[in-house]
């Protein structure tokens, strides 16, 4: 199965951080590891299990993180690198997609226990909700016009 660069960026979006650590204490309380499964659901309608494993580095300041991410399916993988920076109740960054030779763009806005962002590359974009309560964290992915339509997944603390 091939994934195009649009696909990649929207898997990437597991790395946003709560809303309620954004807003109290900064990205702190994300450093580490974490790990999860979901499923991915492609433009023709089959559904396939995703895993995937989160490593979180958080400056002294709590304000931006750089964050390593793997996931992996029976059909394919991918290996992530992003940096998020938080402003008020904005947060944006960069992204890079090492298997594929991928970047792009993250922005998005905070509100309640919610992130609301989009991800944007070359030729695509995908929206995200993300909500974080205690050491659980849910992702939606929606978008329209690639191969990959839906992403839906569940992380937990490791550890």
């Amino acid at each position: 199965m091939t994934f195009r660069t649009g696909t990649l960026a929207v898997a990437l979006l597991i790395f946003l951080p709560s809303a309620a650590l954004a807003q109290t204490s900064g990205f702190g309380a994300l450093s580490g590891s974490w790990s999860g499964s979901g499923s991915v659901t492609l433009a023709s309608g089959s559904v396939e299990r995703i895993r995937c494993q989160a490593t979180y580095e958080v400056a002294p300041s709590g304000n931006n993180f750089q964050q390593t991410l793997r996931c992996t399916s029976d059909s394919y993988n991918f290996n992530l690198r992003a940096s998020v920076v938080r402003s008020g109740d904005s947060v944006g960054g960069t992204w890079t997609e090492t298997t594929r030779n991928a970047n792009g763009g993250v922005s998005g806005r905070i509100s309640g226990n919610q992130i609301q962002a989009t991800i944007q590359g070359p030729a695509f974009s995908a929206n995200l909700t993300l909500a974080t309560q205690g050491d659980r964290q849910t992702v939606s992915i929606r978008s329209q016009g690639t191969e990959l339509s839906a992403v839906s997944i569940v992380l937990r603390r490791a550890g």
